[in-house]
């Protein structure tokens, strides 16, 4: 028999909790640990349509990446989306799990996985360190992204390719210069890299590999001599769906696991 709870201290042993940024919300956010659970849904966002499928599908439990709950909240009603879902998970006696920075930043979590995917494009490709270091795990430095050597030269173009392929992206931004560049150093930091250009440039690379960033995101790096591919927020934190989803399947708890389908949030037309 397995309760919620078990679930939750198994994906805090292996990406702990403790490891979480401080404006972070992970962990447990709702329902009961004593919930016995057979079947758990795995999903990027906990949106109205994720909680509706869980709900159909018959899940106990939801286990997101990113938190229901960001915040402080003083009220928990049907006046807003948040509430409107809270409530739902709560009447369906679905508990809802999330694992945010602290498996982006854990050993084996969103900056192994992402290095992993482009490793399978350019074989030898070398990992030198997080991006930003934020602490350690058994005594080896963690932290946001990861800073990564090519054996041999790259394109930036190919570069670019290498990442919707390997991510099932059906486009990128990439900002830089027009003529060929080749890449032996990339930085690559799935989610928003907002404020994450400078520890890419201290870090010797010639690209970030990231999502949310703008415009003016991408000149100002251009000005710095650092080119942009921007592969979007979800395009590269999906993969948490499937990392999750095999190592509960792994985990030997028995349980049925079912993974929310690949599914941009926007459409380019």
């Amino acid at each position: 028999m397995t309760f919620c709870r078990d679930i939750a201290e198994w994906f805090d042993r292996k990406w702990p909790e403790a490891l979480a940024c401080e404006w972070d919300n992970v962990g447990l956010l709702a329902g009961r640990g004593s919930r016995e659970v057979h079947k758990v849904y795995v999903a990027l966002d906990a949106t109205s349509q994720v909680v509706e499928a869980a709900r159909e599908w018959g899940a106990q439990m939801l286990i997101t990446h990113h938190p229901l709950i960001f915040g402080a909240r003083k009220r928990v009603t049907d006046a807003d989306g948040t509430g409107r879902r809270l409530l739902d998970l709560i009447q369906s006696d679905i508990s809802c799990y999330a694992g945010h920075t602290s498996f982006d930043i854990a050993r084996g979590g969103m900056a192994d996985l992402a290095a992993a995917r482009l490793r399978t494009a350019f074989p030898g490709l070398l990992e030198l360190g997080p991006l930003e270091v934020t602490g350690q795990q058994d005594g080896v430095e963690v932290g946001i992204g990861k800073v990564l050597e090519f054996p041999e030269p790259v394109s930036l173009d190919r570069l670019a390719e290498a990442v919707k392929e390997q991510f099932q992206i059906p486009a990128v931004s990439l900002y830089g210069p027009k003529e060929p560049v080749q890449i032996r150093r990339a930085a690559i930091s799935p989610g928003s890299g907002k404020g994450m250009g400078g520890a890419a440039l201290a870090a010797g690379a010639q690209v970030l590999i990231t999502g949310d960033m703008g415009h003016h995101d991408g000149l100002d790096l251009a000005d710095e001599g650092m080119a942009l591919i921007d592969a979007g927020h979800y395009g590269l934190e999906h993969i948490f769906v499937d990392a999750v989803a095999e190592e509960l399947e792994r985990a030997g708890f028995g349980l049925t696991v079912e993974r929310a389908p690949l599914s941009y949030p926007s459409r380019i037309l």
